[in-house]
């Protein structure tokens, strides 16, 4: 597995009852996970949250605040910062866990010794974005989401990186995609993170089983003469790992040749022999 173990602002201190209680900074939230499915060890620490989401029957939830809960706070990792802010959806705006490909890919970058230049799709509030300019790249930032891509120009500025090369943009992937193509625009590195299903911003329907490997294919296209990386990521219940690395094999190894890993993206449970899955990553590099 792929193990996000580095994190000191964020840890899960329990899970159980298909929940798990995190602590985010200082403050403690419980959110639903459908694959939890083991009872809870720990269950006097879950009164000390702060706020616990509730789905509803007839679709989304809202958040049940017990103590006073903050609009929005920061934490840290590595000498980035996040700002974290609970959404509508049980979201706070930051995906933990891939913590385990931001080291991944700053390693790579590090390495290669050269100018490096990334493109990060699905780029969401920009955790990879920060991370590889941390590492030294040129990164182009792309979401769907306009209040996303402000998002993560918000957490550029709280780690110091509002002034290293990035382009931050809002547009639907594939058109951008094929864009980049045309204008002879070429990457080092690439990084996907695709949801299971979305809209892009003209409506375009995105469902991750139908679309994600003709994208990757028109992505390979994008690759340097000296390419570095390609990393897949998928949150989809039942992509196996393997999913992940036939696909790299087919639309990347195949052209590149390069190895491919795919393991399951999980983390640490605090002073618990249990392991949280949080979806799956395929690595492809040189």
């Amino acid at each position: 597995m792929f193990l996000a173990d580095q994190w000191k602002d964020y840890a899960v201190l329990d899970t159980g009852d298909g929940e798990k209680l995190e602590r985010w900074g200082s403050i403690l939230l419980a959110r639903p996970d459908p694959q939890v499915i083991w009872p809870k060890e720990k269950p006097e620490m879950w009164k000390n949250a702060h706020a616990r989401y509730r789905r509803s029957s007839s679709g989304g939830g809202q958040w049940e605040i017990s103590k006073k809960l903050p609009e929005s706070w920061t934490i840290s990792y590595g000498g980035l910062r996040f700002l974290v802010r609970p959404t509508g959806f049980k979201h706070t705006g930051l995906f933990p866990e891939q913590a385990a490909n931001w080291d991944w890919m700053q390693e790579r970058i590090r390495e290669a010794g050269r100018p490096v230049k990334v493109l990060n799709l699905f780029a969401y509030t920009g955790g990879a974005t920060l991370a590889c300019l941390r590492a030294g790249a040129e990164v182009c930032h792309v979401d769907a989401a306009k209040g996303m891509v402000s998002w993560a120009k918000e957490n550029a500025a709280l780690s110091g990186l509002q002034d290293r090369p990035a382009r931050f943009l809002v547009d639907d992937a594939l058109k951008f995609v094929q864009r980049e193509q045309r204008r002879g625009h070429r990457y080092d590195g690439i990084l996907m993170d695709p949801p299971s299903y979305g809209r892009g911003p003209d409506g375009q329907v995105w469902k991750l089983e139908d679309e994600v490997f003709g994208l990757m294919i028109e992505c390979a296209k994008l690759l340097s003469e000296r390419p570095l990386f390609f990393l897949l990521n998928a949150y989809t219940t039942g992509l196996q790992p393997t999913v992940l690395k036939n696909l790299l094999e087919c639309a990347v190894k195949r052209e590149h040749g390069g190895t491919v890993d795919a393991q399951e993206l999980c983390l640490p449970v605090e002073k618990s022999a249990v392991t949280l899955p949080c979806g799956a990553s395929g690595r492809w590099r040189t």
